[in-house]
């Protein structure tokens, strides 16, 4: 089981709203995931992302991937600079 560190759609159409989970890699954008670990709201100015980082840290530890959009938004929140 490769574990993902992603992104999720929620939201309205046009008003979109996404959630960090960390999720099985075979699973769908939106679906079963195994926890939620932060938000991103890209509608608001500036954008809105709250993280838990130490669960993020722990995951990482496990051996779980962030996809490319979600390692931007770590590092742009200071998260790889805060663990080394």
């Amino acid at each position: 089981m490769s574990v993902k560190i992603r992104l999720a759609r929620h939201g309205a159409k046009k008003r979109p709203f996404y959630r960090i989970v960390i999720a099985d890699s075979e699973s769908p954008r939106d679906g079963k995931f195994l926890e939620n670990v932060g938000t991103y709201d890209p509608v608001t100015d500036p954008a809105k992302v709250s993280l838990k980082q130490e669960r993020i840290k722990h995951w990482i530890g496990q051996g779980a991937i962030p996809t490319h959009t979600v390692k931007n938004l770590l590092k742009k929140q200071g998260f790889f600079a805060a663990t080394t």
